[in-house]
């Protein structure tokens, strides 16, 4: 990938939260953990040492529990906080450091934010609080509207314009907070923990709306949850931060496959594997396993598990995986099969 796919790239950043940062930071870079620095000078750590880069068209999921630096991240990305230091780019350019009239355009353009609580104006129509965004940027009113009202199609309110939120459910106004942030057009939709007030019912169906929305208009996201299973399906990678690290990024199957470390193994404990592992995902090569062409039907590399249970458990021995082009990857007993889902 070139860099310019990279929509966003974070260099280097840390963030203290205190009133001298510069002596936590040397403190850190002499070797000082998250812990020590917070007892010997009372100041935090939010974000040490973040060197990645947001891919252009991707969901981006920020993954930890709480107080590992993950919300911290985004309001250094929509700058409503500064990194103490390092450098943060949008399409190449520097955005750390801009002035307050520079900053507002970044925000009001190029971001838009959903938060948990999707603060509506109760006594504004669905109409109103959809482009309430555009209104506070001074967007004139026929040009406002057909923008929400567009919005709001792409979220599935379409028809719904004149109604007020109480005549709304919990689902429903969500969507209207996320039509206030599409109002706007943002290159970027930054969504802190957006859905996890919802019900699951709720929940599921603004994830597969979000799926949709991402696919139609090839739109960036960046999406911070605490929950493994909203962050595999949603995610094409997934970032996960530890004490104000970034400790592992990668695809979900490169995190159940490579666990960096037991942090992100705990995430997937009880996590149904089978969901997105692959055949070639479990094979194993052994001293005991030949394969030869012709006696044995072998599995393909890029088979999910979930539809090889079935063969495996009526094999008499190992099964042998291939790739694409025949090459012999390894093979699956029935142990190994079952040692990966019960152990994974």
């Amino acid at each position: 990938m070139s860099h310019s796919d990279e929509i966003i790239s974070v260099r280097n950043v840390y963030k203290v939260f205190g009133p001298q940062p510069e002596v936590a930071l040397s403190m850190v870079k002499a070797g000082a953990s998250k812990a020590e620095v917070f007892e010997k000078t009372g100041q935090v750590i939010g974000v040490f040492d973040a060197n990645f880069a947001v891919m252009r068209g991707e969901i981006f999921v920020i993954m930890g529990l709480s107080g590992s630096g993950k919300s911290t991240m985004v309001r250094l990305f929509n700058r409503l906080i500064e990194p103490s230091s390092g450098s943060i780019f949008l399409n190449g350019k520097e955005i750390t450091g801009l002035g307050d009239k520079a900053l507002l355009q970044v925000r009001r353009k190029d971001m838009g934010m959903v938060f948990q609580s999707f603060a509506l104006m109760p006594h504004m129509t669905v109409l109103d609080n959809a482009g309430f965004g555009l209104q506070i940027s001074g967007v004139a009113e026929k040009e406002r509207n057909r923008r929400a009202i567009e919005a709001l199609r792409q979220v599935g309110l379409g028809g719904q314009e004149h109604c007020f939120p109480h005549q709304l459910s919990g689902g429903m106004q969500q969507r209207v907070g996320l039509a206030r942030a599409l109002a706007n057009d943002p290159a970027i939709l930054l969504m802190d923990e957006a859905f996890s007030a919802l019900d699951p019912l709720i929940r599921s169906e603004m994830q597969g709306e979000l799926i949709k929305l991402q696919k139609e208009q090839n739109r960036t996201i960046i999406f911070i949850s605490h929950d493994i299973e909203e962050a595999v399906r949603i995610g094409h990678r997934i970032a996960i931060m530890e004490g104000g690290k970034v400790v592992q990024i990668g695809t979900p199957r490169d995190l159940l496959c490579n666990p960096a470390n037991d942090y992100v193994r705990t995430f997937f404990n009880g996590f149904d594997a089978s969901r997105i592992l692959k055949a070639g995902d479990i094979a194993q090569v052994d001293a005991h396993s030949n394969y030869e062409p012709g006696r044995q039907t072998p599995l393909n590399a890029e088979t999910p598990i979930k539809e090889i249970f079935n063969i495996i458990a009526q094999a008499t021995a190992p099964v042998p995986v291939v790739d694409e082009v025949g090459t012999y990857k390894g093979s699956i007993s029935q142990g190994r099969l079952l040692s990966y889902l019960g152990g994974h």
